[in-house]
């Protein structure tokens, strides 16, 4: 007789953990550097974000395990049950971490039964700036588990396609008004422009200094960037670009380059110093230097529909804005009500 044995599924285990340093000794390295290749998407990430940032806000962060494949979906508590997630306007890109070569279908289960274990906490969440593909799944896992979903534009994201391009080639596919604007500008201001690849503490501090003094805000957290820089200049991801005129530091940008991607995160000049051009100008340096150097696929401008920014990319995408009601809470039904009646966001 042949012994026929039925295949038993791993059962599904779901928990809230409510420390960066609890999901760090339950992914067991899975979120590290060396597995997840997006930046937002590491403990390195998270940790600074809450600790710099949102130092006193308790977090909730669902855990859902099915044998070797994980989720965690990291939001912190806003309180009077309200939840947000666990980024900021440095973070371009939210979304669930999973471990590495977790298959579509398995993600599906895990995010329904993290928007099932989240309507014990929350009666309302607010998940932003994500991807149309990753607001798309938690759109239905969180509508199909009890859970009113309003989806909204949040942000433009642009993006140039760079693989198999040096600067050159990049550079005349650009239009001839750019081109034309760089080189006139080029030969009328006498701007000397220099990219470091680890971090320098001198510029830095010229970096700190032009923020300052620059058209910017004031910047949310200096020391979130500044322990950002010095991370990822270990890393040998860091690219900060200095312009300087007359031995005076004018303008500044922060670039990191990794698994193909270069992104711009942070850029300011010398408003007194607008006449000189010193952004464009290191803006031309910083495109050569990573594209004849670290020769990406993509160069992401972040998010922002800034107009000068469709000059240099290719592609507008957009992020997209999840806002939850839960519908098995009154405070979710009431705040959802709300909303509808007056047809604008409840809460940012």
């Amino acid at each position: 007789m042949t012994a026929h044995f039925a295949r038993i599924e791993p059962t599904i285990e779901a928990r809230l953990l409510a420390s960066l340093g609890e999901v760090a000794g339950d992914a067991g390295g899975s979120l590290d550097r060396h597995v997840q290749p997006g930046l937002y998407d590491r403990l390195d990430w998270l940790d600074p974000t809450h600790r710099q940032l949102w130092p006193d806000a308790p977090l909730a962060i669902a855990a859902v395990r099915r044998g070797e494949d994980a989720l965690w979906l990291p939001i912190r508590d806003d309180g009077q049950r309200h939840g947000r997630a666990l980024a900021s306007w440095y973070t371009l890109a939210f979304a669930p971490l999973f471990t590495p070569g977790t298959d579509a279908a398995t993600r599906t289960l895990l995010l329904d039964r993290a928007a099932r274990l989240l309507r014990d906490r929350f009666a309302t969440i607010n998940l932003w700036p994500l991807e149309p593909t990753d607001a798309a799944a938690l759109h239905r896992a969180f509508a199909a588990n009890g859970w009113l979903v309003r989806d909204s534009f949040e942000a433009a994201h642009w993006v140039a396609h760079t693989a198999g391009l040096d600067f050159d080639a990049y550079w005349a596919n650009r239009s001839s008004r750019l081109r034309n604007t760089v080189r006139r500008r080029a030969r009328k201001s006498a701007v000397a422009c220099r990219v470091f690849t680890a971090f320098d503490a001198q510029a830095w501090a010229d970096y700190e200094a032009i923020y300052a003094q620059s058209w910017k805000p004031a910047e949310g957290s200096m020391a979130f960037l500044h322990e950002l820089a010095r991370a990822e200049g270990a890393a040998g991801t860091l690219r900060l670009g200095l312009a300087t005129r007359d031995g005076r530091a004018v303008a500044a940008q922060l670039w990191t380059v990794e698994n193909g991607v270069a992104t711009i995160h942070k850029l300011a000049h010398l408003e007194s110093e607008r006449e000189h051009s010193p952004g464009t100008r290191l803006s031309e340096a910083m495109f050569r230097h990573v594209l004849d150097d670290d020769r990406p696929d993509l160069i992401s401008y972040g998010n922002g529909d800034e107009a000068y920014k469709a000059d240099w990319m290719d592609e507008r995408r957009e992020r997209r804005r999840l806002q939850l009601f839960n519908l098995r809470s009154l405070t979710g039904l009431q705040r959802a009500a709300a909303k509808a009646l007056a047809k604008a966001p409840l809460f940012r």
